[in-house]
C-alpha cells in the first residue's frame, strides 16, 4: 500500500474546481428551474383546476416514487428512442449527457420543490386571499404580491434543506460519465491511483459546502419562527 501524499491534490486541484463548478451550476439551474415549475404545480393543485391540477399530483406522485439514476437511466436512453420514433427518419435523436443531467435535475426537483410550497399554500390563512379580494386585487395579484412572498418565507429553510440534498445527488451524473466533483475525482482516480486522497478531499469539500448551508438553514428558522412569533 503506498504511503499516503496529499500533495498530489495541488496539482489536481484545478481540476477538481471544474468539476465543482459543473455540479454547482447544475444545482443553481435545477434549483431556479425547479422552484419556478414547482411553484405552477404547487398552485395548480391548490387552486383546484380542472385537468392540471390531477396532472400535477400524477407528475409528483411519479417523479417522489422513482429513484433519480433511474430517471437519469430512462431520459438518456429512453427520450432519443421515443424522439427518433417520431421523426420520419425512425432513427434515435441523440440528446447528449449534460442536456440529459441538467433537464432531467430540473424536472425531478420540481416535484419536491412543488410539495414544500404546496404545504406552505395550506397552512397560509385562507383569509389573506379575500382581504386582498376585498381591497380589489385579482386573484392573480393576490398570489403573486400577497400570498406567495409569505410562503417564500415561511418555505426558505425547508427550500434550503432541500437544495442541499440537491447539491448531494448532482453527484449521480457520473453514470453519465459528466465530470462533475466526484466524476473528476474518479477520472484523476484511474490515472494515479490516488484514490484515498482524492476522494477524502472530495469528501471534505461536501462536508465544507453542505454545513455551511446547514448553518444557514437554522439561521433562517431562527428568523422564521422569530417573524411568527412577532404576528
Amino acid at each position: 500500500m503506498q504511503a499516503m501524499d496529499f500533495t498530489i491534490i495541488l496539482q489536481a486541484w484545478p481540476y477538481l474546481c471544474s468539476g465543482l463548478a459543473f455540479s454547482l451550476v447544475l444545482t443553481a439551474t435545477a434549483f431556479t428551474v425547479g422552484i419556478v415549475l414547482g411553484t405552477g404545480l404547487a398552485l395548480a393543485q391548490h387552486l383546484e383546476i380542472p385537468v392540471l391540477g390531477h396532472a400535477a399530483r400524477v407528475y409528483i406522485a411519479t417523479m417522489r416514487s422513482i429513484p433519480l439514476i433511474l430517471v437519469l437511466f430512462w431520459f438518456f436512453f429512453l427520450v432519443p428512442i421515443i424522439l427518433g420514433s417520431l421523426s420520419p427518419d425512425g432513427r434515435p435523436v441523440s440528446i447528449g449527457p449534460t442536456t440529459t443531467a441538467f433537464i432531467t435535475f430540473c424536472l425531478f426537483e420540481a416535484a419536491y420543490y412543488s410539495e414544500i410550497i404546496r404545504v406552505g399554500l395550506r397552512a397560509l390563512n385562507r383569509g389573506q386571499v379575500e382581504a386582498s379580494q376585498a381591497l380589489g386585487l385579482t386573484t392573480a395579484q393576490a398570489y403573486r404580491y400577497v400570498v406567495l412572498p409569505q410562503v417564500a418565507r415561511t418555505a426558505a429553510p425547508i427550500v434550503l434543506s432541500q437544495t442541499i440534498i440537491l447539491f448531494q445527488d448532482t453527484s449521480l451524473v457520473y453514470v453519465l460519465s459528466l465530470t462533475d466533483l466526484v466524476g473528476a475525482a474518479s477520472k484523476l482516480v484511474q490515472i494515479n491511483g490516488r484514490f484515498v486522497e482524492l476522494y477524502v478531499t472530495v469528501a471534505l469539500v461536501y462536508l465544507a459546502i453542505c454545513c455551511t448551508a446547514s448553518h444557514c438553514v437554522t439561521i433562517l428558522k431562527r428568523r422564521t419562527t422569530a417573524h411568527a412569533a412577532q404576528r
